[in-house]
């Protein structure tokens, strides 16, 4: 499932191209998502011009100022800014056409969805409204982290994967950035002393921002817009690497089940 860095590279290499661009046909081909594309949409978007393009956690938002299209990715969904003269393939189930450019949906297993706010909904929005903080904002380090997980019982990986707290850290993040602060990822959340949260809170935001930098990573399909992979797999320390040496002391990479989520560790650099 694309993670934060994706969805944060797929918001960036969009912005550049179609913001400012007004919209000169809709092509919905499957409105069969994880929820159903809104009937609408065309009629709603007709002539309108894209004022810009965010994310919040794992959602794009397309603000066309009489509302915003939002997207979520799912499992396998891919955007993506083409020629209108490229063919479509059995998966390609929206097109928004900005004359010359086509933004294409892409998404194999149509578990993405795309829907339509009206302004200030995005307030309000049960898919919204209950999300955490962005680990990439001003406001989070080491401070909020200690101050939020005063009464947490339960392990520190599971916390920040937790979108209600903090939002986009997911599995292959969550473990990358425990094993970067030295953090066990079954040590008890609420017995980080604030020199372990400020090392954690660190290592969260350098993991993703290494990760944006890198153009994500290209698990299952995820691809950019540009249609090339993302390489920050490449920069793995233990994610995936079970049995292998860790980068740092040579001792085996150990694989384990927290939260019905593989998690992966060295258990010589990383203590509870």
């Amino acid at each position: 499932m694309p993670e934060l860095p994706e969805v944060e590279t797929t918001a960036r290499g969009i912005a550049p191209h179609l913001t400012g661009a007004r919209i000169t046909g809709v092509s919905v081909r499957e409105p069969r998502l994880r929820r159903p594309v809104p009937a609408d949409l065309a009629s709603r978007l007709h002539d309108r011009t894209l004022l810009a393009v965010s994310r919040r956690a794992k959602y794009l938002q397309f603000d066309f100022g009489t509302g915003q299209l939002l997207i979520h990715l799912g499992m396998s969904g891919s955007l993506r800014i083409i020629s209108p003269e490229t063919p479509v393939t059995a998966h390609d189930h929206v097109d928004l056409c900005f004359g010359d450019r086509v933004l294409r949906y892409r998404d194999p297993r149509r578990f993405g969805l795309m829907l339509w706010l009206t302004p200030g909904e995005e307030a309000t929005h049960p898919l919204l409204a209950p999300l955490g903080i962005e680990p990439l904002c001003a406001t989070f380090d080491g401070h909020w982290l200690y101050r939020a997980t005063r009464e947490a019982r339960r392990p520190i990986k599971s916390f920040i994967m937790d979108s209600h707290r903090i939002v986009g850290v997911g599995n292959i993040y969550a473990s990358e950035s425990l094993f970067r602060a030295g953090i066990h990822p079954l040590a008890i959340a609420g017995r980080l002393g604030p020199a372990r949260c400020e090392r954690l809170a660190g290592a969260i935001r350098d993991t993703l921002r290494d990760a944006i930098a890198a153009g994500g990573s290209s698990l299952r399909d995820f691809v950019r817009t540009d249609g090339q992979p993302g390489y920050f797999q490449q920069q793995y320390f233990v994610y995936g690497r079970d049995g292998e040496p860790c980068r740092h002391c040579g001792r085996p990479v150990e694989r384990m089940v927290i939260g019905q989520r593989a998690s992966f560790l060295c258990t010589q650099c990383q203590r509870r």
